[in-house]
C-alpha cells in the first residue's frame, strides 16, 4: 500500500513540452510512471515520445485519457493557473515543481481550492515517490528502495540524502514526499503525517524541517498526541544568523521565532529523536526502529 500515488495513477504532465517538463517526463516514463497525458496550450494533437498524446487543455487530458493526477512544469507566471485548471478539471492531486511561484498567486489558489477535493503538492518540491511503483517529479529514482518507512521534507536535496542513507542500510522507504518550502502552499506536515500514521504499510517516519516558521512545533505537538508509529527528525539551519534569507523565502527566522534550538526542542519534548547532522539522518531511524 501507498499514499497519495501507486502503480496504477494515471498522470497528465503540464508543460510536457518545455525543456524541464520534458526531461523529467521521460525520466518519470523510464521509471514506470503511468504518463497518459500531456498538456501544452496550442500543441494539441501532438505525440511526446511518440506514445503520450499532447492537448490543449487539462480537461481534455482527463476527459479522454482519465488523468487523475496532474504533473506541473509550467513557469512560474502561470503556475497558479496551472494548478486551478487542474482542479477544475477534476484532478485529486496536484503536484506542483516549479520554483518562484508569487506568494499572491499561491493565496489566491489556496482560496480556489477550498471546499474541493483536490490535494496540492508544492510549489517549489521535488514531489512524490512510491519506490518500485511511481514517480512523479524531480527526484533520481535509482536511490530508492522499496520497504516500510515513510520520507516527508521540506528540502529537496535532503531527501534525497535521507533516501539515499536509508537505502544503504537496507532500509526501504513506502512514499517520500517533498513538501517544499514556500510560505503559501498546500499539503504541509500534518496532511502527510496523517496519512503516514494511517497506512498500514509504513512503520516509521523521517521528518526533515528547517528553519523559519512554525511548522515543525506544529508537527511535534501533533506528533505527541496522535502519532502511533516512530518519527525521527533533522533541522536545517541551526548555523543560520537570525533575519537572514537562507535558500527561500520560508527559511526566514523572524523576531526571534522559527530557529532551529526552538524546533529541536519541541520535537525532542515529544518524544521525537534529533538526527544531530544531515549525516545521520539513516542510522537514526535505525536506531528509532530498533527501540
Amino acid at each position: 500500500m501507498s499514499i497519495l500515488i501507486g502503480k496504477d495513477t494515471r498522470v497528465v504532465f503540464q508543460g510536457i513540452t518545455g525543456e524541464s517538463g520534458s526531461l523529467h517526463a521521460r525520466a518519470c516514463l523510464a521509471y514506470g510512471t503511468k504518463i497518459v497525458a500531456g498538456v501544452t496550450p496550442g500543441k494539441g494533437g501532438q505525440k511526446f515520445e511518440g506514445t503520450v498524446p499532447v492537448f490543449d487543455t487539462v480537461e481534455q487530458a482527463v476527459r479522454n485519457e482519465g488523468a487523475e493526477v496532474s504533473c506541473i512544469f509550467v513557469p512560474p507566471v502561470g503556475a497558479a493557473d496551472a494548478i486551478m485548471e487542474a482542479a477544475d478539471a477534476g484532478c485529486r492531486f496536484v503536484v506542483c515543481i516549479t520554483d518562484g511561484v508569487p506568494v499572491l498567486d499561491m493565496v489566491k489558489v489556496r482560496r480556489f481550492l477550498q471546499g474541493r477535493s483536490t490535494l496540492l503538492l508544492g510549489p517549489n518540491c521535488p514531489g512524490v515517490i512510491t519506490p518500485g511503483e511511481c514517480k512523479i517529479g524531480i527526484m533520481p529514482g535509482h536511490i530508492h528502495k522499496k520497504g516500510h518507512i515513510g520520507v516527508l521534507s521540506k528540502s529537496g536535496t535532503l531527501t534525497y540524502e535521507a533516501v539515499g542513507q536509508l537505502s544503504a542500510l537496507g532500509i526501504g522507504q513506502s512514499t517520500c514526499i517533498g513538501i517544499g518550502g514556500d510560505p503559501v502552499g498546500g499539503l504541509d506536515f500534518i496532511d502527510c503525517l496523517k496519512m503516514f500514521n494511517d497506512d498500514p504499510d509504513t512503520h516509521g517516519v523521517v521528518l526533515i524541517g528547517e528553519i523559519g516558521g512554525n511548522a515543525e512545533q506544529n508537527a511535534a505537538a501533533w506528533i505527541k498526541a496522535n502519532m502511533k508509529k516512530p518519527v525521527i527528525a533533522f533541522i536545517a539551519g541551526r548555523a543560520a544568523p537570525p533575519g537572514k534569507r537562507m535558500g527561500h523565502a520560508g527559511a526566514i527566522i523572524s523576531g526571534g521565532k522559527g530557529t532551529a534550538a526552538e524546533k529541536i526542542a519541541a520535537f525532542e519534548e515529544a518524544g521525537v529523536r534529533v538526527a544531530p547532522t544531515p549525516a545521520e539522518m539513516g542510522v537514526t531511524m535505525q536506531a528509532a526502529m530498533r527501540g
